[in-house]
């Protein structure tokens, strides 16, 4: 089994559909998503369709956060642990119902504006450890990995952590305003999203991979991200097309 983790994708349906073709996923293998999977892009319908035909997993992101809390069906802890009862039915809903952080649309059929409330639900919480995906193995140097939306306070386990640090955390609170990752020393690898960047993000100590951010900015003309912790291989497609500005 092999566990392909993507970055930000951001309504980027066609860059997705080809990074899956290129992936080549045997059914053996896992396909995970950091969380923004929706917002800002041209085609949210067309994302949640993939992953759903790939049995893809995702962790939430601020800008699924914001849907679900507006609905009252966000859960509190970390671990997604306390989630509200599933819920299927909803009245009819503006566009405005699915606005992400910051109010950016999400912009789908009226038809399918329901469809994408019932998956946003189908969510693993806001992280997910290498353990929690059956069949997933270690990274290639033997170490567990796990996934995260935004970032992780250094020396914190994602159970102990706040939802919005998961969700949104970039610089954290020491001289210098240095990026959580910069600080971070592992042993465990943290793969996140959240903070774009033309290459990613790379955190080494002593020689190993501890964080790795993956939000290649595919909505803003960049590029989509996967990388499989168990190869150590990235696979990226480049952007068909800027949609939105950082």
């Amino acid at each position: 089994m092999t566990s392909w983790i993507v970055g930000d994708i951001h309504g980027c349906s066609e860059e997705l559909a080809q990074l899956v073709d290129e992936l080549a996923l045997s059914p053996q293998d896992a396909l995970v998503t950091v969380g923004d999977l929706l917002h800002r892009g041209p085609d949210p319908a067309g994302v949640l369709d993939i992953l759903q035909e790939h049995n893809a997993r995702f962790i939430l992101g601020n800008h699924e956060l914001r849907v679900l809390d507006r609905f009252g069906l966000a859960p509190l802890r970390a671990d997604g642990s306390d989630r509200p009862a599933l819920r299927t039915e909803f009245p009819p809903l503006a566009d405005r119902d699915l606005e992400g952080d910051g109010r950016r649309p999400c912009l789908v059929p009226e038809e399918r504006r329901a469809d994408v409330l019932r998956f946003l639900q189908e969510h693993s919480g806001y992280y997910l450890e290498q353990a929690d995906l059956p069949g997933a193995g270690r990274t290639h140097d033997d170490r567990s990995w796990c996934v995260v939306h935004a970032g992780l306070i250094p020396g914190r386990h994602p159970a102990q952590a706040d939802r919005e640090d998961l969700i949104s955390l970039r610089r954290i609170s020491l001289k210098g305003r240095p990026y959580w990752y910069e600080v971070y020393t592992g042993p465990t690898l943290v793969i996140f999203g959240h903070t774009p960047a033309s290459l990613p993000r790379m955190r080494r100590v002593e020689g190993r991979l501890v964080g790795l951010g993956i939000d290649t900015g595919c909505v803003y003309g960049g590029k989509l991200t996967a990388y499989a912790p168990e190869l150590d291989e990235f696979i990226q497609v480049p952007a068909r097309k800027r949609h939105a500005n950082p």
